[in-house]
């Protein structure tokens, strides 16, 4: 994995949950058929209602539509996000959509869980309310070696709080590809 994440923001309010990530009706596609599982990525964030997604006036939703993937690669959300049900899901139509970090002020613990486990993005957790202090299309830069995020569409620099431990199974792609690779299963 790249140590240097580069992207557009999305930015989102608190809590955020599982069914505004993906909604239950669109949970009917398969996730193992490569054709199948890209309409998780269509359909990712399709629940969140308008006035909780930091959209600018006329600006357009978080995919396009007909569009398999977003613009945006790099979520900034408020507290609690991935709250709700405990739907794997709901990581994998991010990574789908072409998200590759959720950057979050506090995550549910089954999200994050989710997230790290099937290695889908990075679930990094802010120092500060950042939902408040990023608009939707900044540009954003995160140097995950430095726990530091860059917006270079105001010049402006954050730190995060280092995600530890969880890196390396992220990297490896999930809990048992981690495994794998280090001799804990075959």
């Amino acid at each position: 994995m790249a140590k240097l994440i580069t992207g557009r923001a999305y930015v989102l309010g608190a809590n955020i949950d599982t069914d505004q990530i993906i909604p239950a009706e669109h949970l009917v596609y398969s996730l193992s058929d490569e054709q199948e599982s890209r309409q998780y990525g269509r359909f990712a964030l399709s629940g969140v209602p308008p006035e909780r997604a930091g959209l600018p006036a006329g600006g357009i939703g978080f995919i396009s539509e007909e569009q398999w993937q977003s613009d945006y690669s790099i979520i900034v959300a408020g507290p609690n996000f991935g709250c709700g049900s405990s739907r794997e899901h709901a990581p994998f139509a991010l990574q789908k959509a072409g998200v590759r970090m959720v950057i979050a002020e506090s995550y549910a613990r089954i999200f994050y869980r989710n997230a790290v486990d099937g290695g889908f993005l990075v679930p990094y957790e802010s120092m500060e309310p950042l939902n408040t202090r990023i608009r939707t299309g900044d540009m954003l830069e995160v140097n995950m070696a430095e726990n530091r995020l860059f917006n270079a569409s105001t010049l402006e620099s954050f730190s995060l709080k280092a995600p530890g431990s969880v890196l390396p199974i992220i990297e490896a792609g999930g809990l048992f590809e981690y495994a794998r690779q280090n001799g804990m299963i075959k």
